[in-house]
């Protein structure tokens, strides 16, 4: 695989690195893409659910999972049988330690064993990729000395997924610019948003989405064998979010995909058949709880 797509596989997946995951408890979420030129559809369901403990002050150790069900309707005439390639499943689980450094920086320790797979047999070395970062945070939004609170995210990280034996940086940056408009700049996520009043806002957004797993039944396609599949989406869009309570956050983004790649790929991640590249509208919605 060229080394710009392996970055792109990284950004994908660094959502379970991010702060934003760090600081959501639970979420239940709903993702949608139709294929505008066929019948083919792209469903995932998310859970997630992070347990924090505190080990001293400021000082925490967070344990959690994250479950994914991608839901793969091909209804499209393929070269190949596509029943094995129903349902893909991509579990996490979530190990945190994070304390404070100094007076201006906490830093942040993750670790992240994924399977990510078809599960049509039970569980091998090669459904399995190991995930991290460290990183450190300066987390100046609560501040009231300064006119425009921010926070800041620097750090390192491994993705098994990219093929890419070293680590690579991680940045992620929020700032608000008054009572009603904020933005944040980083991977997987950008945004620029606008607070409506204390319930609810919008937001226009550039995002990344995707996964990659492997085929535990590889697939012969042309003479060619392919052992694993991904799907790697560059989205941009609209979208709104409601607070039922200060902890409790209920989201809708809607937009179309600017960049869509679904592949089947082989054990070296080179691309065996394209299953679809056609730009499409792009929904998801669900409900977080957070710190």
């Amino acid at each position: 695989m060229k080394f710009t797509i392996k970055i792109l596989f990284l950004m994908l997946f660094m959502s379970v690195l991010g702060h934003a995951q760090l600081t959501d408890l639970a979420r239940l979420e709903y993702s949608f893409i139709p294929q505008s030129e066929s019948e083919d559809r792209y469903t995932r369901l998310r859970g997630l659910i992070n347990f924090p403990f505190k080990l001293k002050e400021s000082t925490y150790l967070v344990l959690g999972a994250e479950f994914n069900n991608i839901l793969l309707d091909l209804e499209k005439d393929y070269p190949f049988d596509t029943n094995q390639l129903d349902e893909i499943y991509v579990v996490d689980l979530n190990i945190a330690y994070t304390f404070k450094w100094n007076k201006k920086w906490r830093a942040g320790f993750k670790f992240n064993p994924r399977i990510a797979s078809t599960l049509t047999r039970s569980i091998a070395s090669d459904d399995v990729f190991l995930n991290g970062g460290i990183f450190a945070i300066r987390d100046k939004t609560k501040a009231t000395d300064i006119k425009h609170p921010f926070r800041l995210i620097l750090g390192l990280t491994f993705n098994s997924t990219t093929g890419i034996p070293f680590p690579l940086p991680f940045i992620s940056y929020f700032r608000k610019l008054n009572d009603t408009w904020s933005y944040n700049a980083g991977v997987p996520k950008s945004n620029l948003k606008y607070t409506i009043n204390s319930k609810n806002s919008i937001q226009s957004f550039v995002g990344l989405d995707g996964y990659l797993a492997n085929i535990q039944e590889p697939i012969n396609v042309n003479g060619q064998v392919a052992d694993e599949i991904s799907l790697s989406v560059i989205v941009g869009g609209l979208g709104y979010e409601y607070l039922f309570s200060k902890h409790l956050v209920g989201y809708l983004y809607s937009g179309y995909t600017f960049r869509l790649n679904n592949v089947l790929r082989d054990r070296n991640r080179d691309e065996v058949f394209k299953l679809d590249d056609v730009n499409s509208f792009y929904l998801r919605t669900g409900i977080k709880f957070k710190i």
